[in-house]
């Protein structure tokens, strides 16, 4: 029975499986998620609650359950929270780092002509295009203390980047954010190209500097859009391996440049320890779910639509 509108004309009554409808065109996707993704989220979680070493694999030993022992162990583990905190101090730079650069050469794109700002595009899209293991080979190369140009170029003789803990992490971060500004100059470009001329002409006619104008008409207006520029970088920055593992010869000398990735690798493969690699992979995705939540949180208590 269908009810009727205020003008008298009858609503259009919705079908007894209407609401199957969407979830039926969303089937293919969850089913290819949850193939690629819940899964192998529920081995790792399962295989952290196992001892589950090289003996078991192998089937010399049989598989024992251990509760959380082995967070237990990562824990009480020194050497854990020392990573824990050189990986977020890391992630917090090079997020920074890649914001900073990608907002400041989106908003110099929209004041250049159309050739310097093809030749910038292109250049910006090549290094977001170079594999990970090509950039990081390339950019030890640049660095080099005996043939690379850097270091002749400004007079450092035979200076070794990657020797020192914080200079290492300083080449790495280079790296890093040489490769993750371009999607976040594309994405914030593409936001301010659809802020209406409008606005920015009022701001410029109110006498408004461009730091102004940023701050107080551009930025508040792109704040969707820094939101998840924001949560990608952090994801992606936070779980950096292959830069670290290759430009720093598998985590530095003695460990001094690990990340959780990188330790969570070493523990796994190189140690054998396949249930401690897999615990801190699920601390890892816990720290990751929490401050996407939390910040998603706080931008919801400020009224924002995402």
């Amino acid at each position: 029975m269908s009810s009727s509108r205020a003008d008298g004309r009858p609503r259009p009554s919705r079908g007894r499986h209407g609401g199957w409808t969407p979830w039926m065109y969303l089937a293919p996707a969850l089913v290819v998620l949850g193939g690629l993704l819940v899964y192998p989220i529920y081995q790792l979680g399962l295989i952290s609650f196992l001892e589950y070493t090289q003996a078991q694999v192998s089937g010399g030993e049989p598989t024992s359950f251990q509760g959380f022992g082995n967070y237990t162990a990562l824990f009480g583990d020194s050497q854990f929270w020392q990573v824990l905190l050189a990986t977020v101090v890391f992630a917090a730079a090079c997020v920074v780092a890649t914001l900073a650069v990608g907002c400041a050469l989106a908003v110099l794109l929209t004041r250049i002509r159309a050739l310097p700002r093809l030749a910038l595009m292109l250049a910006a899209l090549g290094a977001w295009a170079t594999p990970a293991i090509t950039g990081s080979t390339v950019w030890v190369f640049l660095f080099d203390p005996d043939f690379g140009p850097v270091n002749k170029v400004f007079g450092l003789g035979d200076f070794s980047w990657t020797y020192g803990r914080y200079s290492a992490f300083a080449l790495v971060l280079f790296e890093v954010v040489w490769c993750s500004f371009p999607f976040v100059m594309v994405t914030v470009y593409a936001g301010i190209k659809a802020i209406p001329g409008e606005v920015l002409e009022a701001a410029a006619l109110d006498g408004a500097s461009q730091w102004r104008t940023w701050r107080s008409v551009t930025a508040p207006v792109l704040r969707p859009i820094l939101v998840v520029v924001t949560i990608q970088s952090i994801i992606w920055d936070f779980k950096v391996f292959t830069q670290i593992y290759v430009m720093t010869n598998g985590g530095g000398i003695a460990g001094q440049n690990l990340v959780l990735n990188v330790y969570a690798y070493q523990k796994a493969f190189a140690s054998s320890q396949y249930s401690l690699g897999s615990a801190i992979g699920v601390v890892m995705l816990l720290i990751l779910l929490a401050v996407t939540l939390v910040y998603l949180r706080l931008l919801r208590r400020q009224g924002e639509e995402l």
